[in-house]
């Protein structure tokens, strides 16, 4: 799913090009260079990636080709309200895989992937460290233990309830 940058991530752009034109050009740099443009813009667009390969003259392959093989780049938006389902051992024999499909199945998305709203993403996370409560879920920073395949739909619904009153306030302000 391809996301056309926001307003936001213009203006994250263009503070990230000020952090890129004072970094060294040392091809050294490029790893760090990435994880700037991710913790600036939260992702790594295809801008991004264009930025930091121009910036230390390589191509734009090599810069993907190096984003892409950690997996602590990404390279769609992460939703305002990221889930995050645990499959750490516990988890996984507890029911995390339905879980996830539950999730994947409610927001019509799959792992690693991001609603167009950008309101939610779905990710599987290796462990949260709280196996007596598997299955986990993390929802924002929110976790929830004990998840069942019932509990996804009203995860879901809370966190669009909660959106559509913070609107309200905000238009009666």
């Amino acid at each position: 799913m391809t996301h056309s940058l926001t307003p936001e991530d213009k203006a994250h752009l263009e503070i990230l090009k000020a952090q890129i034109d004072a970094a060294p050009k040392d091809r050294g740099e490029l790893i760090p260079l990435l994880q700037v443009a991710q913790k600036t813009v939260g992702y790594l667009p295809d801008e991004a990636l264009a930025m930091v390969a121009d910036h230390l003259a390589i191509t734009r392959s090599e810069a993907y080709g190096v984003a892409s093989f950690y997996n602590q780049f990404r390279f769609t938006p992460p939703g305002r309200n990221p889930v995050r389902v645990c499959m750490g051992t516990a988890c996984h024999v507890r029911g995390g895989e339905i879980i996830l499909e539950n999730f994947e199945r409610k927001l019509e998305i799959a792992e690693g992937e991001t609603t167009a709203d950008r309101e939610f993403s779905i990710e599987r996370v290796a462990c949260v460290g709280c196996c007596a409560l598997a299955p986990v879920a993390l929802v924002g920073d929110t976790l929830h233990g004990h998840m069942a395949p019932s509990k996804v739909e009203g995860l879901v619904l809370r966190v669009r309830l909660e959106k559509e009153k913070a609107a309200r306030e905000a238009a009666r302000s």
